[in-house]
């Protein structure tokens, strides 16, 4: 296996990243009056997942830092499942639709928690030295 050098190499990353642009394009057909509320939310959470483990990535030098934003991801993407249930029960989206997305946001949390889980396993060696003298 090739050694991972960006987050954007990161398997999860590239899900979360697909789910967030099929998600986008879906909502493009949401109602006018869903502009600020079920459209932005469904939206900010889903690019959130992609951010969050971004910034994952380059905190990994500190093992509590890493966990937590991947902890905010995994927060993200139950957001995002929680704005694809509003969406189907409002008639934005068929099931059929939104279901592909859900079990993506299932797999990408089931990968979260793994990763929290060994948080080790991504976590750089060795104690980050101060710049401070």
């Amino acid at each position: 296996m090739a050694k991972i050098t960006s987050h954007t190499e990161l398997e999860v990353y590239q899900k979360a990243l697909d789910a967030a642009k099929r998600l986008f394009r879906l909502s493009k057909s949401f109602p006018k009056e869903e502009t600020y509320s079920l459209t932005d939310q469904v939206r900010r959470s889903s690019r959130s997942v992609c951010a969050n483990l971004a910034e994952a990535w380059r905190k990994r030098r500190y093992e509590g830092a890493f966990i937590a934003k991947l902890s905010d991801a995994e927060g993200e993407a139950a957001e995002t499942q929680v704005w694809l249930e509003f969406a189907v029960d409002a008639g934005y989206l068929h099931r059929d639709e939104a279901k592909p997305l859900y079990l993506a946001y299932d797999e990408v949390i089931r990968t979260l928690v793994g990763m929290i889980n060994h948080a080790d396993k991504w976590v750089l060696p060795g104690k980050p030295t101060s710049d401070a003298t």
